[in-house]
């Protein structure tokens, strides 16, 4: 049982290790380029990598306090379930489709630029740039940030609640002795999940950055690889990427953070109300607007995708070859997402059932955060590092299909493993003396003990690597060509030729097969607890 999970640990370092290994002998090869890439213009962007996520954190956690505190006090207004559900929709929606839909409502032509227009005495100039980051970024992390604060919120013991209400303490009382010291001590993990998240996004800012003046490091390795061609560039933007993102995970740990976010929070009702009207009048505007915000994107990707021709779309064949190797692609790296998670999980249990509370081995150390590590090292990354170790072989390309598969199988794995290893780690405690009595084991063991309890968890984590690896455009924006492209690919490839109305199109159908997997794996993970 151990092999399995020992070869897994062995993939994920070849697939890194390999990464790295081009990127070092790149440097090797032209010192003095990759040294002298070390400018203003390197700085520029770094501070800029660092600017926009720290403008996005205030901006998503802030008025988060706000919306998870208005959601705790109602704990039973008609529709917050629903809120709820909806605000769990961003953690499913491909990057690529949210920003077609900030696009469609909030561009130059978009569905809001006459009333701004309107509001304002010039014409409105669209959300290209830092504003664009900003408000895709607050779109995406402002549903999590609530989440997350008000699962810290309902956690608070009722026995406080009940005694504040015997006490007769008025919302400010509360707020002060209650609530803000809840929130003071999961803020600092909130903030640093979300600044992490913004640090290392690529999409968002490749879509919507709109120039020079808006780029972050992982689109400038992008651009140094397939735009300009500097190798060396690329490898000292690589470098100073990694150094930031193992600061911000380094910050993480420090503040208790979990680095995978998670879409499936348990949100219980048990706040009691007894707010006054004012309070009351105010946290229902905080969550008409919040629900507003988040909505209004979602709505105008299917209003613009409904004024496409659908129809001509999913019977073109550049679109039914992206959808066709979006699906062969999705599928098998989500099946090597769900071997690698499943492995890892058995060997980890294995050798913490050994140990019997002695110290933990570097091997099944790996094995319990191997999944969560390999977040320090962005798929960009990894895709720049193999780029440039396979460009003087001539298979850049040849290789696309199985760099898109593992890069996206490994990337998947915190969330496959959130799924599995709670699963397998219960299945074990209770199957394991009765296996070895029995002496059962082998694949009579996987087939009439493991398999029965393991096939939900494992399908929600298929459901979920599948819902991820169909919406990135990370790697794939690398080694994606004429012959090999995805989904996500083609939309952007048409969104750059200002073929915007197939592009809305194709967002549509994209967000809708990503949401339906997401809804197919918290269904069955629901079902699974």
């Amino acid at each position: 049982m151990t092999r399995p999970g020992l070869l897994a640990l062995g993939f994920i370092a070849l697939l890194i290790g390999g990464a790295f290994v081009g990127l070092a002998v790149e440097a090797a090869r032209d010192w003095s380029g990759a040294v002298t890439a070390f400018d203003a213009g390197m700085l520029r962007i770094a501070r800029f990598t660092l600017w926009q996520a720290a403008l996005s954190t205030v901006l998503s956690v802030a008025p988060a306090i706000l919306v998870a505190r208005a959601l705790s006090r109602h704990s039973d207004f008609p529709g917050r379930g629903l809120l709820l559900r909806l605000f769990a929709v961003p953690l499913g929606l491909p990057a690529i489709v949210a920003a077609l839909g900030l696009l469609a409502l909030y561009g130059r032509a978009g569905f809001a630029a006459d009333i701004a227009s309107g509001i304002g005495a010039a014409r409105w100039p669209g959300i290209y740039g830092l504003t664009g980051i900003l408000v895709a970024h607050v779109f995406f992390n402002l549903p999590l940030a609530t989440r997350l604060l008000l699962s810290a919120l309902e956690a608070v013991p009722p026995d406080q609640w009940r005694l504040a209400s015997q006490l007769g303490m008025g919302w400010g009382t509360v707020f002060r002795l209650i609530e803000w010291p809840t929130l003071r001590a999961a803020i600092p993990g909130v903030a640093a999940l979300v600044f992490m998240l913004c640090v290392t996004s690529f999409t968002l800012v490749l879509t919507l950055g709109g120039g020079p003046a808006a780029t972050t490091l992982e689109v400038a390795i992008y651009q140094s690889l397939r735009f300009d061609f500097e190798p060396a560039r690329a490898v000292a933007l690589t470098v100073v990427q990694i150094a930031l993102t193992v600061a911000a995970v380094f910050a993480l740990s420090r503040l208790g953070a979990d680095v995978t976010g998670d879409a499936n929070l348990p949100v219980a009702g048990r706040r009691p109300a007894g707010s006054e009207l004012g309070e009351t009048l105010l946290n229902a505007t905080v969550i008409v607007l919040a629900a507003a915000f988040v909505l209004a994107p979602m709505a105008a990707i299917v209003a613009s995708g409904l004024q496409a021709d659908l129809g001509r779309l999913v019977t073109e064949p550049a679109v039914l070859k992206a959808a066709a190797q979006s699906l062969v692609f999705a599928l098998a790296a989500a099946l090597l997402s769900v071997l690698l998670s499943l492995s890892l999980a058995a060997i980890r249990q294995r050798l913490e059932t050994a140990r019997r509370g002695g110290r933990r081995s570097i091997v099944e150390t790996l094995a319990g955060t191997g999944a969560s590590l390999v977040l320090v090292v962005p798929p960009i990354v990894i895709g720049a590092g193999w780029f440039v170790l396979l460009r003087n072989t001539g298979a850049v390309f040849a290789v696309a299909p199985a760099m898109v598969v593992t890069v996206n199988a490994v990337m998947a794995m915190p969330f496959a493993t959130r799924a599995i290893r709670p699963a397998y780690d219960a299945a074990a405690v209770r199957n394991d003396r009765l296996c070895m009595q029995l002496g059962i084991d082998g694949l009579a063991r996987t087939r009439l003990i493991d398999w029965p309890e393991l096939r939900r968890p494992l399908a929600t984590g298929f459901a979920f690597a599948m819902a991820l690896s169909l919406g990135d455009l990370g790697v794939i924006a690398l080694f994606g060509s004429d012959s090999i492209q995805t989904l996500p690919y083609l939309l952007y490839a048409r969104l750059g030729s200002y073929r915007t109305e197939d592009a809305a199109g194709l967002a549509l159908l994209l967000g809708m097969l990503c949401l339906a997997l997401i809804w197919i794996a918290e269904r069955l993970g629901k079902v699974a607890r």
